[in-house]
């Protein structure tokens, strides 16, 4: 996959390896996920919706990584399929939370586990304590990046 020289620009650029790393890595699970009978958006919310049920579209959008009107279109789908539903929330009737169906949850679950087998099949080429120091840093550069521009 790498026939970027070393030396260049774009193979010490962080955005870049990044981005590649995610994009080769997401593709082999993706095959995955479309062999199941699912589109990678209805995946990214299942995936998000395991441990967070009941969500606001508006954070499962977020979290996602997609546009709030896309997301509306994404939950919608899914839950003519039965994998989601819609709840009013609890505090406020106003507002819609969305969760998993039982049919939805026990296909999560499948998927996660399948996804955690394919993380570990990846790092595996690295060492334990290297796979633990790319998650620690990757975790603090999105909550610095997730902060106000101003306190940046």
């Amino acid at each position: 996959m790498n026939d970027t020289p070393d030396d260049t620009f774009v193979s010490g650029y962080l955005l870049y390896l990044l981005a590649a790393s995610s994009e080769e890595a997401s593709a082999q699970f993706h095959d995955h996920i479309r062999a199941q009978g699912l589109r990678v958006p209805e995946w990214r919310v299942l995936a998000c919706l395991v441990d967070n049920d009941a969500m606001m579209i508006t954070r499962l959008a977020k979290l996602s990584l997609m546009e709030q009107s896309r997301m509306t279109r994404i939950v919608d789908q899914m839950d003519a399929r039965g994998l989601v539903t819609r709840v009013a929330d609890a505090k406020d009737k106003r507002r819609v939370r969305v969760r998993l169906t039982d049919d939805g949850r026990a296909l999560a679950e499948s998927l996660v586990a399948s996804a955690r087998a394919h993380e570990t099949r990846l790092l595996s080429a690295l060492a334990d304590t290297d796979a633990a120091r790319i998650k620690g840093v990757l975790r603090t550069l999105l909550d610095v990046l997730d902060r106000p521009r101003e306190s940046r």
